[in-house]
Parts: C-alpha cells; sequence; structure tokens
C-alpha cells in the first residue's frame, strides 16, 4: 500500500465532499475546488472521512493512489482553512504595491512590472522603514497558489553573490564568493 494513499482523509465541518462522473467537488467557508479523477481510482466516504482506493498493485495504479489523495487533502485543506505565501524583495530601491488585483512591482529594471492576479488569489504588499518590502499571497486553491508566486519569483530570481532578488520567505540563499584580486 501508498503510505499516503492508505491515509484517510479527515472532513472538517462545514465542508462538503461530492464525488459523481470522476469529478471530485469541495465545497467549503473559503470557496469551492474540483478535481477530475482517473475512472480507475475509487472514493469512499463515510463517517466524515474520505478513503481512495486503488483497483490493484500495479505501477501506475500505486502513483495515482497517493497522487489523488494528495490532491483532493490540499483541497479539503485549502476550503477549510487556506494557504498563504510570503516573498520578500531584497535588493536596494526593490518596492511593492498593489491596488486591488494589480500588482505594481519595481526590480531594478528600467521600468514596472504590472502583475494582474486572478480573482481568487488575495495579495498584501508591505513596505516597512528599516526591513524588505513583503508581498503577502493567500488562496484557498495550493496549486494556483503557487504558481502565481513562482511567475513573480521569475522577474528576478535570487542571485547567489549578493543575494538580491524576489525569495521566498524563510528561504535560504547559498552565497558564492565573489572574485579575489589576483596576487602579482
Amino acid at each position: 500500500m501508498s503510505r499516503i494513499g492508505k491515509l484517510p482523509i479527515e472532513i472538517p465541518a462545514g465542508v462538503t465532499v461530492k464525488y459523481e462522473d470522476n469529478v471530485v467537488t469541495v465545497n467549503g467557508q473559503l470557496g469551492e475546488l474540483s478535481q477530475k479523477v482517473d475512472p480507475e481510482i475509487g472514493m469512499e466516504i463515510e463517517d466524515n472521512q474520505l478513503t481512495v482506493q486503488r483497483p490493484s498493485d500495479s505501477k501506475k495504479h500505486k502513483s495515482m493512489h497517493g497522487l489523488y489523495r494528495s490532491l483532493i487533502n490540499n483541497m479539503v485543506e485549502g476550503v477549510s482553512k487556506g494557504y498563504e505565501i510570503k516573498l520578500e524583495l531584497v535588493g536596494v530601491g526593490y518596492r511593492a504595491e498593489n491596488q486591488g488585483q494589480l500588482l505594481d512591482l519595481v526590480l531594478g529594471y528600467s521600468h514596472h512590472i504590472y502583475l494582474q492576479l486572478p480573482p481568487e488569489v488575495k495579495v498584501e504588499a508591505h513596505t516597512d522603514k528599516r526591513s524588505n518590502p513583503t508581498v503577502t499571497l493567500k488562496s484557498h486553491d495550493k496549486q494556483l497558489l503557487g504558481q502565481v508566486a513562482a511567475k513573480i519569483r521569475s522577474f528576478r530570481a535570487p542571485e547567489p553573490y549578493k543575494g538580491k532578488g524576489v525569495k521566498f520567505d524563510g528561504e535560504i540563499i547559498r552565497r558564492k564568493a565573489g572574485k579575489s584580486a589576483s596576487a602579482k
């Protein structure tokens, strides 16, 4: 058995899970998510627990078993608690501002970078004195949130010499030594 796939998914109060026509729909206080599931994978809901079953021990079924269990668990956790990612802008003159769903980034280029965020992702930009600007992203969809955070990070990925760029909060950048003067 897959160690991840065999674990039951606890369905908290206020969250409803429906499985029909190979589509799992999870509805909660923060929103609604749906995921298409392979027809060979089975679902069983009883006593506020959802279990994912596979028909055989083939490699394909084993991999799908753990995958769909993780995806559905992320959906249940997302609509009940939600997810949050913080990005830190490290660099002189780097700024972030938001007007609703439009994020305005100044990352050392000759122009501003404007990013229109999807309506499912809530954004807050903070700039405090004596600290780096931070961008906080919140959503109930973990996949979409990670994709948006990766897109923002791709505008100026952290570089290893000075550590400048957009990095995740708590991320450690491996630093390299710069050029050393040659001894003549």
